[in-house]
C-alpha cells in the first residue's frame, strides 16, 4: 500500500505492529548537530530500520532553520510514533529541563528507544505504548506520523495528542508530500486547529500546528 492517507485499511505485520514476528538485527548511526552527537541503533520490525530516515532528516534540517521557543522547564514534551527515538533523544538533549515522553505501538521500538536513551546518558526520556500514556498538557509534540496506519486511525491519533497541547504549545509533524500531507493540513484546518507550513523538502512538508 502506498499510502494510509487515503484507505482505511492498515498493513499488518509491519513497524507499527504492537509485537513484530521479524528476527532482531540492528544497525548504527549516528545523528549530529546543536545537540551533540547521538549514537542510535535501529532494526528490523521498527521504523526506519536502517538509519535514519529522509522525514526526520527534513524535519532536524527544519528545525534548524525554524528553531521553536523552548519549552519552560519541567514542561512534557512528547516525539509521537517514536521509532527508535531520534527525535525523542534529540528533544531530551536541547531541553534537559523537560519531561521527555515517547510514544509507539511497537513493543520493540520502545525497547530501542530506551536503550538508546540509556547509550547516550540520558536520563529524561519515559517510552509509553499510547494507551499506557496518561501524560496531561504537552507543551511540544513533534512526529513523523505512522500515515501507513489508516486515515481514520491517524486522524484519531493525532486528533487525541495534538488536543493534550496546552495553550502555548506547539506540535511539528513532518508527512510526505505523496502520502497526503496537504490534506492532512486541510483536516486539521477543519478541527480549528492553525496549521502552516514550516518548510518542504525531498517530497516531505514540516507542518506546524498551534490549538
Amino acid at each position: 500500500m502506498d499510502s494510509g492517507q487515503g484507505d482505511d485499511m492498515p498493513v499488518t505485520g509491519h513497524y507499527f505492529s504492537e509485537e513484530p514476528a521479524s528476527p532482531e538485527r540492528r544497525t548504527s548511526f549516528r545523528v549530529t548537530g546543536e545537540w551533540g552527537d547521538l549514537h542510535v541503533e535501529t532494526g528490523t520490525g521498527v521504523f526506519s530500520s536502517h538509519g535514519l530516515d529522509k522525514g526526520t532528516g527534513v524535519f532536524l534540517e527544519s528545525w534548524r532553520r525554524h528553531p521553536p521557543q523552548p519549552p519552560p522547564a519541567g514542561s512534557l514534551v512528547v516525539d509521537l510514533g517514536c521509532g527508535s527515538g531520534v527525535l525523542a533523544l534529540v528533544m531530551a538533549r536541547l531541553w534537559p529541563e523537560c519531561r521527555v515522553l515517547a510514544v509507539d505501538v511497537n513493543t520493540r521500538a520502545l525497547e530501542m528507544c530506551a536503550d538508546n536513551a540509556r547509550r547516550n546518558s540520558i536520563t529524561n526520556v519515559e517510552v509509553r505504548t499510547a494507551e499506557g500514556a496518561d501524560p496531561g498538557p504537552v507543551a511540544r509534540l513533534w512526529s513523523n506520523p505512522p500515515v501507513r496506519i489508516g486515515k481514520s486511525a491517524l486522524h484519531a491519533l493525532l486528533g487525541e495528542w495534538i488536543g493534550r497541547l496546552d495553550h502555548d504549545g506547539e506540535a511539528r509533524l513532518v508527512v510526505g508530500r505523496n502520502l497526503g500531507s496537504d490534506s492532512l493540513a486541510d483536516w486539521m484546518r477543519t478541527r480549528g486547529w492553525h496549521v502552516d507550513r514550516l518548510s518542504s523538502a525531498r517530497g516531505f512538508r514540516v507542518l506546524r500546528v498551534l490549538p
